[in-house]
């Protein structure tokens, strides 16, 4: 299943909110058993897409706030100055 550009133009404009929901419907369908394996693998690369825009939001936040706040960088835990939620 191939996302056109348009459909790929269209994610940019969501929310990070937006494309977790969208995960989230993504994760149920493929975990539904009528969903068949091409489409399942399908929901898979769409959903890893997806994951990737959101590690991409997440990193540009956490760029802003060290901008606007350098020293709330040297509260946060090691492991989340170098791993994101989406990080495998």
């Amino acid at each position: 299943m191939a996302k056109t550009a348009a459909a790929d133009k269209n994610r940019d404009n969501l929310s990070i909110e937006e494309l977790m929901s969208l995960l989230e419907e993504i994760t149920r369908n493929i975990e539904n058993p009528d969903t068949g394996i091409e489409r399942s693998i399908a929901l898979y690369e769409e959903g890893l897409a997806i994951a990737g825009k959101c590690r991409d939001r997440l990193q540009e936040a956490r760029k802003k706030i060290e901008v606007i706040n350098p020293d709330i960088a040297k509260t946060w835990p090691d492991n989340a100055r170098t791993k994101d939620l989406f990080d495998s």
